[in-house]
């Protein structure tokens, strides 16, 4: 049997983008757009990709190394303000086992020629399974994934 534990915690990362609000929010709202930044690794094989953007909306993704574990990621969005702000609650599970959940906030202010992000996350970590540092570094890599796509192609809202 699993000891079982809670960790709570809370994370923000503010990012300067050199796109508009819109085309950030774009980005995020966008399920082809979305696909190519917010997905795992290379070496991941994902599956079922789902994004239904709009308040009461879920998303979902799993996928994981060809060995395992399966990462699985659920979502449903709280809150949405076109350009301005995303609110969200999710939950990650390895294989069959809950490993946190959380709110995630994304806040977009206009800054000089692009975006100020502002990304909070509060979360409970769950039986050891996860780390509120291994969670942040794993958001930084996908909103530098974010900050290629927005350079390599903006999203259009």
């Amino acid at each position: 049997m699993r000891k079982r534990s809670t960790h709570p915690a809370t994370f923000v990362i503010e990012r300067y983008f050199a796109a508009s609000p819109a085309e950030v929010f774009a980005a995020w709202a966008d399920p082809k757009v979305k696909a190519g930044w917010f997905l795992g690794s290379d070496e991941f094989e994902e599956s079922n990709h789902r994004l239904d953007f709009r308040i009461g909306g879920q998303e979902s993704v799993s996928g994981g190394p060809p060995s395992g574990p399966v990462h699985v990621y659920n979502a449903v969005y709280r809150d949405i303000v076109p350009n301005e702000r995303i609110v969200y609650t999710y939950d990650m599970h390895l294989d069959k086992w809950r490993i946190s959940v959380s709110l995630a906030t994304v806040e977009l202010k206009l800054a000089k020629s692009g975006t100020r992000m502002i990304f909070t996350e509060q979360a409970v970590f769950l039986d050891g399974m996860d780390s509120p540092g291994a969670r942040e570094q794993a958001t930084r890599d996908l909103l530098d994934n974010l900050d290629v796509a927005l350079r390599r192609e903006p999203a259009t809202a």
